[in-house]
């Protein structure tokens, strides 16, 4: 574990927020290279996730507070104490406040943030698994089960490295995403996909990890993880279904030949 990479004039670079501030910067430099592409301006892309990170830091805070309210301390308020579907949560919030504002095309912005927000979220994860922040997994006995005795949060037992699991079914995500966005899609195709792909990720990691249930059996991630799927499934079935065009009074055209017949 390198919780701390580096030194510098006394001050310790923390492996934590390094991979948050690289996971922000590659975010940037995707989506604005998909504003090129797209015809608009790349300055607003990085705008986007600008803002998109900073608020969505700040509700994955305060989503974490909240979970701990019965055991809350001095100690939460700080570190690394942050919840993925909180900063999710606000940063798109925040995303439809900009696109709003800036009069972008919702849709289009979508699809082309999937990418870039994949890519993102494994590299927060491989910090996650350098700082050793405790989201690791259960016990195993299988090979490539680790001790983290270094990290943040310390154990002795092999456990299930699941923020490596998680940032290696998001490079799997982007690279199926990146695919799919290649060919001309119906609006809102992409980003379903990418809900659907994440959701699906999630929901299964949650089996190797140790959180406490909240409903049916299902921990807090895997709920949010079940809703992202729904929606991303409903995205992409909207998209997909079959389009008529309509008449005028918003039916069917009437065919020529049963005009005749009828005297239409």
């Amino acid at each position: 574990m390198r919780p701390v990479l580096a030194s510098l004039l006394g001050v310790d670079v923390q492996s934590y927020g390094v991979s948050k501030a690289l996971a922000a910067l590659v975010a940037a430099w995707l989506l604005g290279r998909a504003f090129s592409r797209l015809g608009l301006d790349k300055d607003d892309a990085h705008s986007l996730v600008l803002w998109a990170t900073i608020f969505g830091f700040a509700g994955g805070k305060v989503y974490f507070l909240l979970e701990h309210l019965d055991e809350l301390s001095w100690h939460h308020l700080g570190g690394a104490g942050f919840t993925w579907y909180g900063g999710l949560i606000a940063g798109v919030a925040t995303a439809l406040v900009f696109i709003r504002r800036r009069h972008l095309p919702a849709a289009a912005v979508a699809d082309a943030a999937a990418v870039p927000l994949a890519l993102a979220y494994g590299i927060g994860r491989l910090g996650c698994w350098l700082a050793g922040d405790g989201t690791y997994g259960r016990p195993t006995d299988l090979p490539w089960g680790m001790a983290l005795p270094d990290a943040l949060v310390p154990t002795d037992v092999r456990v299930h490295p699941t923020p490596l699991y998680e940032a290696l079914a998001a490079a799997v995500i982007a690279l199926l995403l990146w695919a799919r966005a290649r060919r001309r899609r119906p609006p809102l195709q992409v980003f379903g996909s990418y809900l659907v792909l994440a959701g699906l990720a999630r929901l299964g990691v949650e089996f190797f990890r140790i959180n406490e249930q909240s409903l049916f059996g299902l921990t807090q991630p895997q709920l949010w993880s079940l809703l992202s799927l729904t929606f991303g499934v409903v995205l992409i079935a909207r998209g997909l279904a079959p389009r008529r065009a309509p008449g005028a009074d918003g039916t069917a055209p009437v065919p020529d030949a049963h005009r005749e017949k009828s005297g239409v």
